[in-house]
């Protein structure tokens, strides 16, 4: 059976392209792509303890079976596109988007906010010009975009319920960035400060660590895929490839 393997971040440098079609057996399971990985290309073994997986956009184990057509996806740590994006939920509950352009602040913040609300708590993410001293050009994110924003709307949804705040306006900017420009926007409105307070933290943390979307820095010297932080222990590939014998 055919199976779409998607590669983000350092994976597509390190395998030299951004998808690929492979043949598996019947009744293979993802694990069987992390070892077909692992023989073809140096370097890739070692980085299978920190992976996440997704099987057709969604969070996967490496047990996962797989069946003809599914698309498996091999995301690195998140560091947390194309006219794609906009409001996807409702001018009362707030809109999630991922975008090219600009991040208008104001303007998502005078979306998301009614009278009723008491607090209006926004974040930005912005482009700053140096990690850990050394000076930064500028940046550019990439991701595996219909997958983020699916992981995006989700993040709003739970942010309502967990918090009891009446919305959440969540948008993601990729491409190039310069310096002093906003990457990431999030706006929490509320009845109470604290709650808004909190769901704002929660978001931007959360999102930092499930969403698959990836920062590359360029330096005077060269560029780098940025570290991400680790993936939470429920969704991250358990033991790497080690311990069972692939497939013929």
């Amino acid at each position: 059976m055919k199976i779409t393997v998607l590669f983000f971040g350092v994976l597509k440098d390190l395998v030299g392209r951004s998808a690929a079609t492979v043949d598996l057996p019947e009744g293979a399971a993802v694990r069987e792509v992390l070892f077909y990985y692992a023989r073809q290309v140096s370097g890739f073994e070692e980085r299978t303890a920190s992976l996440a997986i997704s099987v057709n956009r969604e969070y996967a184990g490496a047990e996962r079976l797989l069946h003809e057509g599914d698309e498996v996806g091999l995301l690195p740590p998140v560091s947390g596109g194309s006219g794609h994006g906009g409001d996807v939920g409702n001018e009362v509950s707030g809109e999630v988007g991922i975008v090219r352009e600009p991040i208008d602040t104001e303007a998502v913040g005078r979306r998301l906010k009614r009278p009723e609300d008491g607090a209006a708590v926004i974040f930005e993410g912005v482009v700053r010009n140096n990690t850990r001293g050394r000076r930064t050009l500028y940046l550019e994110y990439e991701a595996y975009e219909a997958m983020a924003l699916t992981q995006m709307e989700s993040l709003a949804r739970e942010t309502r319920a967990r918090f009891a705040v009446r919305g959440a306006s969540i948008v993601h900017r990729l491409g190039r960035l310069e310096i002093g420009e906003t990457s990431v926007l999030i706006v929490v409105a509320a009845a109470h400060r604290g709650a808004a307070f909190e769901a704002c933290r929660w978001i931007i943390d959360t999102l930092k660590k499930t969403v698959p979307i990836w920062k590359k820095e360029y330096f005077e010297d060269g560029a780098v895929w940025s570290d991400g932080e680790a993936f939470p222990e429920e969704i991250r590939v358990a033991g790497g490839t080690t311990g069972k014998q692939a497939a013929s």
